[in-house]
């Protein structure tokens, strides 16, 4: 049995496109600041490019939720900032390469003027909920 719960789509409310409406759990909250298409050294990857930008801020959200003994299994809010909503299908391809469709986490999308180099297309944040460490009472 897992520590989160995940509702697609409760009493009277449609099905998202691959999010859950709402998402609970027990443990260690993990919040993941927003994350852009930067290498480790600083580089902008993906200039021009939102598919390779998204499929980079997943790389660095994935290496953020490592740091903190999470995975993307545990995450159970994402928030996408596009500066063109247009760009929201490659997020989506991104994101479904790392999500487990079956249970994806609550999502929000955004469209935003600009972020903060003119170069980038998309900022990611997550939340996540790990469990409990086996030491401490659920």
């Amino acid at each position: 049995m897992t520590h989160l719960t995940h509702v697609t789509a409760p009493e009277g409310v449609a099905p998202g496109n691959g999010y859950s409406h709402a998402v609970w759990g027990t443990g260690r909250f993990v919040a993941i600041s927003g994350q852009c298409a930067f290498d480790e050294d600083g580089g902008i990857v993906g200039v021009g490019d939102p598919a390779a930008q998204a499929r980079q801020v997943f790389e660095n959200l994935r290496r953020c939720l490592a740091a903190a003994d999470a995975t993307f299994d545990d995450v159970v809010k994402l928030t996408f900032f596009v500066t063109d909503v247009a760009h929201l299908p490659a997020v989506r391809e991104a994101r479904d390469a790392v999500i487990d469709p079956k249970r994806p986490p609550a999502s929000s999308a955004f469209q935003v003027a600009a972020l903060i180099r003119p170069e980038l297309l998309v900022e990611i944040e997550a939340f996540a909920v790990t469990p409990p460490p086996s030491d401490e009472p659920r």
